[in-house]
């Protein structure tokens, strides 16, 4: 008991010693740097939302969190970098960062980062990487797991080819999800060297303008679980195929093996390939995906042994009857026939379950999959319960629900003009007009409970449903 005793007073002794810093225009810190060099293993740095100019730090301490408060702190380097290399370069171990916006850093060595990736272990969440010549770069890290996830990365990349959206070295684990990558200025969207990669329920895209390369890059192999992602590669792609594997050579330790299921590939150039591969890659599993546009299946060396099943193949994008291919959304509707229901079991591999359980939501948000009895095909499964709390019409979804504020509304035809949402008791807390549009994002600052919303719209239609908010 005696043992017991001082081991309790041991942990809450670290606690006690840690310290909350607060950084804001109106706090005695007024830069996140001011702090940098102060904070201890355990701390928390809140920063209020706010723009702070050509301010960059390193930060050493471990397990520290660094996080926004009040919405997105912005970084604006405006050209500078922490020892040339990045606006935040975080050496310490088990850090978090989250709500923080990195942008317009440069270095005399053209690959000036957001993030400069230096320590063992690191959570990056809710922030936005944006012309950056890279958005987020780490080196070589052993052990080391990146959890990177309900962030957005744009316009990164000095336009070399050599500089990324994402450039993540040879770590051991990267957890890429529920990610907007995008517009990757001739390098690409995602670019890993890990030893095990799991790449889950993201949008990956180039759009009309985008110069990106590969949408995805895994150069040296490795296992990789490509799951549940919404692909799109545009007509200025400065590549020919989508997913490039191993083509640096296979020198990750962990089984070159690759699982790609219910994704959704759609390849606007006039030729290329979806996925390419280096001679040597033992295992290919993809199933239930939307192969939609020009180009082949596989180019490059096979591997030793395909797996392929349930996979819907055409040249022809609008024939999957997709809902609005022009603003790219890849939702399916009723006249999906070729995917609904179409689906395969995928199984599980190395005792990951590989059947998708969760949906993309734009932008940089996640929903969870309705099950409507058999799989469908693709990133999404049609159900009209999908998204929708409460609402009988396929016409309206409200998502993530349940939810911690922050909820999309989305409409297929109709342009949303208010949302009301009332407690238990129909006392209104919240109420606002919003701009015409068919999705939008709000950030509700609600306490968590059970709500009552309505949403109208331009032509006099209401939904209502049911909301909950969760801490």
């Amino acid at each position: 008991m005696k043992y017991i005793y001082l081991l309790l007073l041991l942990v809450l002794g670290q606690f006690a010693f840690a310290k909350t810093w607060k950084v804001g225009s109106a706090r005695s810190y007024t830069m996140p740097s001011q702090v940098s060099t102060l904070v201890g293993n355990d701390d928390t740095v809140e920063i209020d939302a706010g723009t702070y100019n050509s301010d960059v730090a390193k930060w050493t301490a471990n397990n520290l969190v660094l996080r926004g408060v009040g919405g997105l702190a912005q970084l604006n380097s405006s050209g500078m970098a922490s020892g040339g290399k990045a606006i935040w370069v975080i050496g310490g171990n088990n850090n978090k960062v989250e709500y923080i916006e990195f942008s317009f850093c440069t270095s005399f060595d053209l690959n000036g980062a957001g993030i400069r990736s230096e320590g063992q272990n690191i959570t990056i969440s809710h922030c936005y990487f944006h012309d950056n010549q890279n958005g987020i770069l780490a080196g070589k890290l052993n052990p080391c797991k990146m959890i990177i996830e309900y962030s957005e990365f744009a316009n990164n990349g000095y336009g070399d080819g050599q500089s990324h959206n994402l450039y993540i070295g040879n770590i051991d684990t990267l957890i890429f999800r529920y990610n907007y990558s995008h517009h990757a200025k001739v390098g690409h969207e995602l670019k890993s060297r890990a030893n095990v990669n799991f790449i889950l329920y993201n949008r990956l895209s180039d759009e009309t303008t985008g110069t990106a390369s590969r949408s995805i890059d895994l150069p040296n192999g490795g296992t990789a679980y490509i799951i549940g992602n919404v692909i799109e590669q545009g007509p200025q792609s400065q590549n020919s195929n989508i997913i490039g594997y191993g083509l640096e050579g296979l020198i990750n330790t962990a089984p070159n093996e690759v699982y790609a299921i219910n994704n959704t590939l759609i390849n606007n150039k006039t030729n290329g390939s979806f996925f390419a591969f280096q001679p040597g890659t033992s295992l290919f599993k993809g199933y239930n995906n939307i192969l939609a546009g020009a180009g082949s299946f596989v180019t490059g060396s096979f591997p030793s042994a395909i797996d392929t099943s349930n996979n819907q193949v055409s040249t022809a994008i609008n024939s999957f009857a997709f809902v609005n291919t022009a603003v790219y959304n890849f939702h399916t509707t009723s006249a999906s026939t070729s995917i609904i229901n179409k689906g395969k079991n995928p199984g599980t591999a190395n005792s990951f379950s590989l059947s998708p359980v969760k949906e993309y939501v734009h932008s940089n948000n996640v929903a969870s999959r309705c099950n409507s009895g058999t799989l469908d095909i693709g990133a999404y499964e049609y159900c009209t319960s999908t998204g929708i709390a409460n609402s009988k019409s396929s016409e309206f979804a409200l998502f993530p629900n349940p939810s911690h504020g922050k909820i999309i509304l989305q409409s297929v035809n109709h342009q949303i003009k208010e949302i009301t949402i009332y407690n238990p008791l129909g006392v209104l807390v919240y109420n606002s007009e919003l701009n015409l549009n068919l999705n939008l994002n709000l950030n509700l600052n609600l306490n968590p409970g059970i709500y009552i919303y309505q949403v109208k719209t331009t032509d006099d239609l209401a939904f209502k449903g049911k909301l909950i908010i969760e801490e």
